[in-house]
């Protein structure tokens, strides 16, 4: 498993991580979760990422149960959570303000049965509270050892630049990354919007829905599966028809040809090839089954194969390519800031 730093931070984080949004806790409960997070551990994974709102609570309570007794040592893992939509509906009971930032994250801390997380995130900006109030109560969560770092999640990039010009000023710690959705065909944000954020501060990025919530595995090419979520989960159901658009559905296609031809699946290549910006940090995967998750992990077999060609190819079939970003093929780094 390859390790990137997360952003200009010192912590490593694998490319690939596992993540709680929808599944364990939610559609996945008991020892299925277990054997899901034990698989993931066993390949490399040792980033679990949820959140206090995912399944209201139930997710951080089975992620860390099944952590807790599969006895894994704290300090090989890397766990993250997220603070806003609180559990209950009370005045105070959600946002960003410092009385939910910090009770909400001592709640979550005892759902995972942990004494920290590694990073906790600002799960959506809270356009109520001033930045000066949000950025002093995360950085009271670290110095409490609550939390190591912080981040923020689906913020614009200039509210994420707000927050850095706070945090300087007052000389207190800024977010270190951006959870976003990205994915073949979610693009102008992750790749236009934040680009500045990414050559000012390093600013990382923990990505999520990177198969566009299953439309690029393909299986949603002769309609939609009366299993899949884009028919079982309410939040996809009145946008399934417009989500899986024959146009869409076309390219996906398309890029099954160029999966094909490197032996690999679909599913694979739309990991690999988000695998292959320099801006990723780590790609948080959500699965249901042991055999899904180790579908996901193709991605690292198939990545080594992806040439300029494949992806010149890509970008001809995808079409969407954002204007201004700096290309693909960037040197990376190793885990020690080496070419």
């Amino acid at each position: 498993m390859p390790f990137r730093k997360l952003g200009a931070s010192g912590l490593r984080v694998p490319l690939l991580s596992l993540g709680g949004w929808l599944t364990l806790g939610g559609s996945v409960t008991g020892d299925p979760v277990k054997e899901i997070i034990q698989t993931a551990f066993e390949n490399g994974i040792n980033m679990f990422d949820t959140a206090e709102a995912y399944a209201k609570g139930k997710s951080e309570l089975e992620m860390g149960r099944v952590i807790k007794e599969l006895g894994y040592r704290r300090t090989d893992l890397v766990i993250t959570t997220k603070i806003f939509w609180g559990l209950r509906s009370g005045p105070n009971d959600g946002g960003l303000s410092r009385k939910h930032i910090i009770e909400g994250t001592q709640e979550c801390l005892e759902r995972l049965q942990m004494t920290y997380v590694d990073v906790l995130f600002a799960h959506r900006y809270d356009r109520t509270v001033p930045m000066e109030e949000i950025v002093r109560a995360f950085n009271y969560v670290i110095e409490k050892g609550w939390a190591f770092y912080w981040g923020t999640s689906e913020w614009s990039a200039q509210e994420i630049e707000e927050a850095h010009h706070v945090a300087t000023r007052l000389n207190l710690i800024a977010p270190i990354a951006e959870q976003m959705q990205h994915n073949m065909f979610h693009r102008e944000r992750p790749e236009k919007e934040y680009a500045p954020l990414y050559q000012k501060y390093g600013y990382g990025t923990t990505v999520w829905s990177p198969l566009a919530a299953g439309l690029l595995t393909g299986k949603y090419n002769d309609g939609i599966p009366e299993d899949s979520r884009f028919a079982r989960e309410e939040m996809f159901k009145g946008r399934a028809a417009a989500l899986a658009s024959q146009d869409k559905i076309s390219k996906v296609k398309e890029l099954t040809k160029i999966a094909q031809s490197l032996d690999s699946t679909p599913t694979a290549l739309a990991l690999a090839w988000l695998a292959k910006n320099p801006n990723t940090s780590t790609i948080i995967l959500g699965v249901t089954s042991v055999p899904q998750l180790q579908q996901n992990l193709e991605a690292l077999r198939v990545l080594p194969k992806i040439r300029d060609a494949h992806m010149a190819k890509i970008e001809e079939i995808l079409a969407n390519k954002p204007e201004d970003f700096p290309t693909y093929g960037r040197p990376a780094l190793d885990v020690h800031g080496r070419l």
